[in-house]
């Protein structure tokens, strides 16, 4: 499987602030660049703190973009994906409608009846690992699901994970002009943190893009 991250940050390094409600960091011409690489996109992936903080709905936003995905045989919107151990994504959350299928990746941990119900919502349900999700062997069955490019929009917890993983493969981060602030909101890559053996990245392309500019990277 081949992971893009994708992320905007302030220009501390911020998601978010400390109260986690999402932020307009970027502009209408980062929107259309997300949008593009939805579009390539077998899958689009979120931790649930997002589908918790945001409700996002993570569809393509041009209509000649689901056009020509489905005159390629492809499904209208990529497949959306959440990391969710416990199986906390409410029942009624939009990634559940039937714009897309939606898998949600859950431990064994997880409560039948909060499984239960997300199943009766829609939801594709993949587990894997006994008390958090055990993300490689939950990519090896979505792979099997036809999702062989994923892309990845947050938050810091996950994408900390995968990048602690080794699994990802680009990097694109847009950086605002926003200064937000704050010990407790979320940075681009949370979870424990690195102390040796630091992840680098390799600098691609650094391109101005509305009020901020935008960091293109590969990992090393």
């Amino acid at each position: 499987m081949y992971v893009v991250v994708n992320a905007a940050m302030s220009v501390d390094g911020k998601l978010s602030s400390r109260q986690r409600e999402q932020i307009a960091i970027s502009g209408p011409s980062d929107f259309d660049r997300v949008d593009r690489i939805r579009a390539a996109a077998d899958g689009v992936m979120v931790g649930v703190g997002t589908v918790l903080a945001d409700d996002p709905h993570l569809t393509l936003d041009v209509e000649d973009r689901r056009v020509h995905r489905l005159k390629n045989g492809r499904s209208g919107n990529p497949a959306r994906v959440v990391a969710d151990s416990r199986a906390r994504t409410p029942p009624d959350a939009r990634i559940l409608d039937d714009e897309a299928t939606t898998y949600v990746l859950v431990s064994s941990a997880a409560p039948t009846d909060r499984l239960e119900a997300l199943g009766d919502a829609g939801a594709e349900i993949i587990t894997a690992g006994s008390d958090q999700v055990d993300l490689k062997t939950a990519f090896d069955t979505l792979e099997t699901e036809g999702v062989n490019r994923l892309m990845v929009e947050g938050g810091g917890e996950l994408i900390f994970s995968l990048i602690e993983l080794g699994v990802v493969d680009e990097l694109t981060v847009y950086v605002g002009t926003k200064i937000i602030g704050g010990r407790d909101a979320p940075t681009l890559a949370d979870g424990d943190g690195f102390v040796t053996d630091f992840p680098t990245v390799a600098l691609e392309s650094v391109d101005r893009m509305d009020d901020g500019v935008l960091l293109s990277y590969t990992m090393e």
